[in-house]
């Protein structure tokens, strides 16, 4: 790692756009990702749901995490398929030193990060980049092939945390509010929209980035200080709110019988401590039902998000910390549990099937008190996907998955899985596959959809949440990692949510350089994109830290004179000064010689750093 580790440094707009256009004209990808990956609805299949009442065109989406930080990532994401995108939770502190590694998905996911590790102020402005770039690609006319002429609408939701004096403090209430009317921020952007993009600089970009909120209370928030939380944003900032829980509702002796002997992870020690801290089972229910009916009174919908990581100790060693967070399957089977407890204790009162009926038109219509509804975030796969859709949540976010090689190409088929066992059953949408689902788990015994799957994932199905399904290491190889020359597996590229890395074909000095060792690709890193997360060291086969070890890019000087290590800076594609040996350098140039090999386009843009 490096001496010290600064904040990601955010590409401006002009730069990720004349990214999107150089990429597309050399490699027809974006941000890296091949068209082939790029998610096109199926006519005949409708996947929408309504998201506190907005309409998103399909139920998946990055959760609140890694994927849903930068503008860029959220491109991929949308890319994929997604159409809700949680972003990245942000708090009155946005200086944290976050240690490093800090991403372990080495088996099952455990990570050491919590909020975002940009300021306040860069989140805002990825956001707005954001939208305005899925505005500008929903018309571009190259894309419209691969996404279809009408990609559908898509959400974005805000997180933030983690208490009433943070959250209500001027620099997070500055956040919401442009997120709530970015109308400046937009026209700042404007000028940047250049060259082939100059056509849609006079779009008319909605101002709304977003209006709901899924607050994170993360762990030990008090029951009183949620309610106080969640009752301000709606008053004061006119949001429709989702409440993200903990598993620790389900109790401590829960949930280390289903982690520890249920699904064998005896190497997991579960903190009593978190449990005795946290929000407790019988309040929660009580707290869920006064929330919404104090939404409800003042014209806002509510809901809840299942769940938060579960707070582990950090037997393993291998990021910093004391502690860790604990994602992927074992999250999946505590989180299903707890819905399934939390269904039974408010009955007739989430939003899932069986709780309500359906009217003529296939759409959800709320009978009684089932209006609260329920997002999920837990070891989401494309194994899982449809039996978790199926459970009424809505939507399925995803973080775990996407940290595994493919990336943000594992998000299509995810789709194509749920599209294909829609179509299977006969119905053509989401609201009528769900009820048919429910109607078949009764028959079948159960309770409803939720009690069907978490018999499942505790029954037949556990394998895929045991320690035995989720012990294999990633593959390994009995070699150093060298600047040039390596497998060429691609996980670098894949595995990155920042997408940081790229390849550029071996040119021929680096062939005779390294030999048959030399692999078909070479594998550079854009410096200002890479937080050194630690997830790349992870999946590569070789022995050593990609982040560190490939050749570094800079188009920040300023970056560039901070950090120390190897590195190269440029400027208009050209290396300008560079901490690298002389036989480095040269087979570097080799590399860079050909005008399309960087995927940055010929020039620096206005409004990129100079």
């Amino acid at each position: 790692m490096s001496e010290a580790t600064p904040p990601l440094t955010p590409m401006p707009l002009g730069s990720l756009l004349q990214r999107i256009e150089h990429e597309w004209s050399s490699r027809k990808k974006i941000f890296d990702l091949p068209n082939a990956r790029i998610w096109q609805p199926d006519d005949e299949i409708d996947l929408g749901f309504d998201f506190l009442g907005r309409r998103c065109a399909t139920p998946i989406g990055p959760a609140a995490g890694p994927h849903s930080q930068l503008a860029q990532n959220i491109v991929l994401s949308w890319l994929g398929g997604s159409r809700l995108f949680e972003l990245k939770t942000v708090q009155v502190l946005d200086d944290l030193e976050i240690q490093r590694p800090c991403i372990d998905m080495q088996t099952i996911g455990y990570n050491i990060e919590w909020s975002q590790e940009l300021t306040t102020a860069q989140s805002l402005t990825e956001y707005v980049k954001a939208s305005m770039l899925l505005t500008i690609l929903r018309q571009w006319a190259p894309l419209t092939p691969f996404v279809g002429p009408d990609p559908g609408p898509h959400v974005f939701d805000m997180s933030v945390g983690y208490d009433l004096a943070g959250i209500s403090g001027e620099k997070v209430a500055t956040f919401l509010r442009g997120m709530r009317d970015a109308s400046a921020e937009i026209d700042q952007l404007r000028a940047e929209l250049q060259g082939p993009w100059a056509q849609f600089a006079e779009l008319d970009f909605d101002p709304v980035i977003s209006d709901t909120l899924t607050l994170s209370t993360f762990h030990g928030c008090p029951p009183d200080e949620i309610e106080a939380i969640t009752k301000h944003l709606i008053d004061v900032h006119d949001l429709d709110v989702i409440v993200k829980l903990n598993p620790t509702l389900l109790g401590y002796e829960r949930v280390a019988r289903i982690v520890n002997d249920e699904l064998g992870y005896t190497d997991v020690s579960v903190k009593q401590s978190a449990f005795d801290e946290d929000l407790q089972f019988d309040r929660g229910v009580e707290l869920i039902d006064e929330l919404n009916n104090y939404a409800k009174a003042r014209g806002h919908q509510f809901g809840i998000k299942l769940t938060n990581t579960l707070v582990v100790d950090n037997a393993k060693q291998w990021m910093p910390e004391d502690t860790m967070y604990l994602s992927g399957p074992p999250l999946h089977v505590l989180a299903s549990s707890l819905l399934d407890a939390l269904d039974e204790a408010l009955p007739g009162h989430l939003a899932l099937p069986g709780n309500q009926k359906a009217n003529a038109d296939g759409d959800d219509a709320s009978s009684g008190k089932a209006d609260i509804m329920v997002s999920f975030s837990a070891g989401i796969t494309k194994a899982n996907l449809a039996d978790s859709i199926a459970m009424g949540v809505q939507p399925a976010t995803v973080c775990s998955d996407l940290l595994k090689p493919g990336g943000y190409g594992r998000l299509a088929p995810m789709l194509k899985a749920l599209t294909t066992a829609v179509a299977d059953s006969g119905e053509v949408n989401l609201p009528s596959w769900k009820q048919a689902r429910h109607q078949q788990a009764v028959a079948a015994g159960h309770r409803s959809t939720v009690s069907q799957h978490v018999a499942n994932i505790r029954g037949a199905d556990i394998d895929r949440y045991h320690l035995q399904g989720n012990e294999k290491l990633p593959r390994a190889v009995d070699h150093d990692l060298e600047m040039f020359g390596c497998v060429a597996c691609n996980f670098c590229i894949t595995v990155c949510p920042n997408d940081a890395f790229f390849s550029i074909p071996t040119s021929a000095p680096i062939a005779d350089h390294v030999g048959d060792g030399a692999g078909r690709q070479q594998y550079l890193v854009l410096s200002e994109l890479c937080n050194e997360c630690g997830n790349c060291m992870t999946f590569c086969p070789e022995e050593g830290d990609p982040a560190m070890i490939k050749p570094r890019l800079y188009t920040d000087p300023d970056l560039y004179a901070r950090r120390s290590g190897q590195g190269v800076l440029l400027r208009d594609g050209k290396v300008v000064e560079h901490r690298l040996d002389d036989g480095g350098i040269s087979l570097l140039q080799s590399l860079l010689a050909d005008d399309g090999a960087l995927p940055l386009g010929p020039s620096t843009p206005k409004g990129a750093k100079e």
